[in-house]
């Protein structure tokens, strides 16, 4: 009889936001270096968005003023994007299609489908159904807007007023909490955040594995072609 042919179940997929400054990407190391395969979108645009790049060019041609040898003015595009929604929605149209193509090949992987499971990092993940609809369970790292601006102020080369209008235009911290399975408050330090996040990589790690079991037994039973002897 011959062996059924094994078929990989989708790897169970966490979703990870929070607003600008909240603290995601540390989050995500720290759950990275237990095990889970961190895809990171704001990662994917800036390749994308490097020189050499694959959205450089079209970015040209929509917003001249803002590539000079094949080079971004990322400041300068932030700017002009958080603005004007038209030019935001022209910026995003660019280069989400292009983002979705290159997560789905990193979410599709061997790499994800040997993790214990696959967290996916987007900033505004309840703000786009392209993300939304095919979790498994949403984390949200959450602190208050006084902490997202200080942090963002202190750390990077954005203005308050330019960090005031990036909050404006994501999701209200209130809805994202709503919307969330699992909230971090990330308004401590280092080992705070790291104490939480220890206790729910166990715990994802479990539903993970709940969740392929009901898979894997969910699907069609192989039937032999080769006759009995």
């Amino acid at each position: 009889m011959s062996e059924p042919t094994a078929v990989l179940a989708t790897p169970f997929l966490v979703g990870l936001t929070g607003g600008i400054g909240s603290g995601k990407t540390s989050a995500a190391d720290i759950l990275g270096a237990r095990g889970a395969f961190v895809v990171d979108v704001d990662q994917i645009s800036r390749e994308l968005t490097a020189m050499g790049g694959d959205a450089v060019s079209a970015i040209a041609q929509a917003f001249p003023s803002v590539v000079h040898d094949g080079i971004i003015d990322r400041t300068l595009l932030r700017q002009i994007v958080f603005a004007d929604t038209t030019k935001r929605q022209a910026l995003e149209s660019i280069l989400h299609p292009l983002i979705g193509i290159e997560t789905s090949k990193l979410i599709e992987s061997n790499e994800a489908h040997a993790a214990s499971y696959v967290l996916l990092v987007v900033p505004l993940l309840f703000e786009s159904d392209r993300y939304a609809e095919r979790i498994d369970c949403a984390v949200v790292i959450d602190v208050d807007e006084i902490d997202q601006i200080a942090r963002v102020t202190a750390s990077r080369n954005i203005d308050e007023s330019s960090v005031a209008k990036i909050i404006s235009a994501q999701l209200p911290r209130e809805a994202r909490l709503r919307r969330a399975q699992f909230v971090i408050d990330n308004r401590g330090d280092r080992k705070a955040l790291e104490r939480q996040l220890v206790e729910l990589h166990s715990v994802l790690c479990a539903n993970a594995r709940q969740s392929r079991e009901l898979r894997v037994s969910a699907q069609p039973k192989s039937q032999s072609t080769e006759a009995m002897s």
